[in-house]
């Protein structure tokens, strides 16, 4: 598996954008290519690839209505590498035009004369901000490190994307009180043109209106009843949200002054009808719907920012840089985290420090307590037999590219992170040299990381269940049991199963973050434990029996993780099963028949509990 390329981080002049393990460089440059024509090959470069960004939405809609499963999930991998490919293509192209024999002359000149081409090229354009990133990426590739700054690149952006749409706005808008709740699902649903049928749409409708009502309800003062308001408007995304097995329509009910964020997840049963399986709102439900935790959505979208302003609306917690991300333009979600930071260190004085919990044996962690996320570096010395920094890189790539089914987090990957150095207390600075030598260059009040990866910061599930009372204890173990569950039916076995191992988010949801150890189930031999040849064997502190690189002893689950039975009683009550290899070996055929788990982002108590689709998935019958 190819790894993928890391992006540049830097201090206040720099920007993040991918450089490969062998960059291109252009430097000195001799003979110039004219900057309005390299500008154009840049940007003829981006519009290729935004061009197969969408083509993969518009593919989605059509892997979903044929219910091709396998076909969306190797979508979904295949678009994570579009954008390196033509980073990589667009920057060779130049680089042939671009001699770089016989001068020292400094490119940086050419290079501002080039950027101002390229935003010249932007009037009207329907992505400039993702246009911008493509620039940084292809110029980071051809110039060294020292020319990456405002005036050679787009440190901040240029062109303003406020009130910029497409040809065609980003939402819909419905009016209820001109045609009733009923009618307007009916014709939202309709407008998707999805081709194939609805299993009872009648049913679908008056479930979405009956559930609206309920919902107005609740929202409206005690007596004043779900009256809809003169400005009541239902305003939904113009095309549909694609993961995995489901499409998701995201919209907004604004009545009354206020906004009730929605969503109505589409399945499809195997006979090839659609039905509506649940109208989740409120935020914290859409937020499960665009967790850090799960795969990008395929939608199809003219002008992001349009979509992305609409999404802010419904989810006004999640910074743009989660949202960008979660629609798939993940570079654009790098650079946004990156001007977000830089702002936040600008605006804050904490210091950084090593991040709570048991310290890993393979990841040197730390965070700023003021921002919630954690920087993680490749230690110099893993203390694991047979682990080396290039097996947890391509750990960490295979985890980007599989469907993470809401628990694995997703991360950022940086390299030559600047970091002020007076923000490092003398304690976390000696730890760092200490740890990660080769990672770390000091240059005077600069600190760079040479390749981080960055994720939510999370509750270490260890410090959890020992500061929790009694009901959140059980909740959490049985969590845990869910994730381990669901990552399995994904064909992911996460080897160290450890507490320290998975994290809790603000929603409580448990999530697995160290990936060095993960293997495919179908890789792994699940056994019993043999019975002891004696009694002195079977006191002994070594096993009596020979084991294999693969075998795993589930059994012995129970004494390695819950000796405390105040862990262990919670946890056996709802997965016994996890205990015994036949549950494991079960898992495994499944994914031999090659099947796709059904694992959806909400709880299962908000389905429609009326219609005549399956109520559960294979999950919740093993359970």
């Amino acid at each position: 598996m190819a790894e993928r390329n890391p992006a540049t981080m830097s201090s206040n002049r720099h920007m993040p954008f991918p450089v490969s393990d062998a960059p291109l460089r252009v430097e000195p440059i001799a003979r110039l290519l004219p900057a309005r024509q390299a500008a154009a090959s840049i940007l003829q470069g981006f519009n290729r690839h935004y061009a197969l960004f969408r083509y993969s939405a518009q593919r989605a809609k059509a892997l979903f209505e044929a219910g091709d499963w396998r076909g969306m999930q190797q979508l979904s991998r295949e678009r994570i590498d579009y954008y390196d490919q033509r980073v990589r293509e667009c920057a060779h192209t130049l680089a042939q035009r671009l001699d770089g024999q016989g001068s020292d002359a400094d490119p940086s000149p050419h290079w501002q004369a080039i950027k101002q081409e390229f935003v010249a090229l932007l009037d009207g354009h329907p992505q400039p901000e993702c246009a911008e990133t493509f620039f940084n990426s292809v110029s980071c590739r051809v110039l060294r490190r020292e020319y990456f700054n405002n005036a050679c690149l787009f440190v901040r952006p240029a062109v303003a994307t406020d009130y910029l749409e497409g040809q065609r706005p980003a939402f819909r808008a419905y009016y209820p009180t001109r045609t009733g709740l009923r009618a307007t699902f009916r014709r939202m649903l309709g407008d998707f043109g999805l081709a194939a049928p609805f299993e009872d749409l009648p049913r679908d409708v008056r479930l979405l209106a009956r559930a609206a009502t309920r919902l107005l309800r609740q929202a409206l003062p005690k007596g004043q009843g779900p009256r809809l308001g003169q400005d009541c408007q239902v305003h939904v995304h113009g095309t549909l949200f694609f993961r995995n097995k489901g499409a998701y329509l995201l919209g907004r009910l604004v009545n009354q002054g206020a906004i009730y964020p929605f969503c109505i997840p589409l399945l499809r049963l195997p006979s090839g009808q659609l039905y509506a399986d649940a109208l989740l709102h409120g935020q914290d439900a859409l937020s499960r719907v665009f967790s850090f935790a799960r795969t990008y959505f395929l939608v199809d979208m003219e002008a992001p920012s349009a979509t992305v302003r609409f999404l802010s609306t419904l989810l006004p917690r999640k910074p743009l840089a989660e949202l960008y991300t979660m629609i798939g333009l993940q570079k654009q979600g790098k650079t946004l985290f990156y001007r977000d930071f830089l702002q936040h260190l600008a605006q804050s004085g904490d210091a950084f420090e090593t991040a709570a919990g048991i310290p890993g044996m393979v990841m040197f962690v730390f965070t700023l307590p003021s921002y919630p996320y954690v920087f993680k570096i490749i230690r110099d010395h893993i203390e694991k037999d047979g682990m080396t920094a290039s097996i947890v890189r391509r750990k960490y790539q295979q985890v980007k590219l599989h469907d993470r089914a809401g628990r694995m987090a997703d991360t950022w990957e940086y390299s030559q992170v600047a970091l002020p150095r007076h923000r490092f207390s003398d304690e976390l600075l000696q730890a760092l040299r200490t740890h990660i030598p080769s990672q770390l260059e000091e240059q005077g009040d600069t600190l760079i990381l040479r390749h981080v990866y960055i994720e939510r910061r999370m509750t270490p599930l260890n410090l959890y269940l020992w500061q929790a009372g009694a009901a959140a204890r059980a909740a959490a173990l049985e969590e845990y049991g869910n994730a381990i569950r669901e990552l399995a039916a994904t064909n992911l076995f996460p080897g160290d199963m450890l507490f320290k191992n998975f994290g809790v988010t603000r929603l409580g949801r448990v999530v697995f973050y160290d990936y060095d150890e993960i293997q495919s189930m179908t890789e792994m031999n699940f056994r019993h434990i043999p019975d002891a040849p004696d009694d002195d064997a079977e006191m002994s502190a070594d096993t009596w029996y020979a084991t294999g690189p693969n075998d795993v002893f589930p059994e012995e689950f129970e004494h390695f993780l819950f000796s405390d039975p105040a862990l262990r009683l919670p946890f056996v009550a709802r997965h016994a099963a996890l205990l015994q290899p036949e549950w494991w070996r079960a898992c495994q055929a499944r994914i031999a028949r090659g099947g796709v788990a059904d694992i959806f982002p909400y709880d299962p108590g908000s389905r429609f509990a009326s219609h005549a689709a399956p109520a559960a998935d294979e999950l919740a019958q093993q359970r």
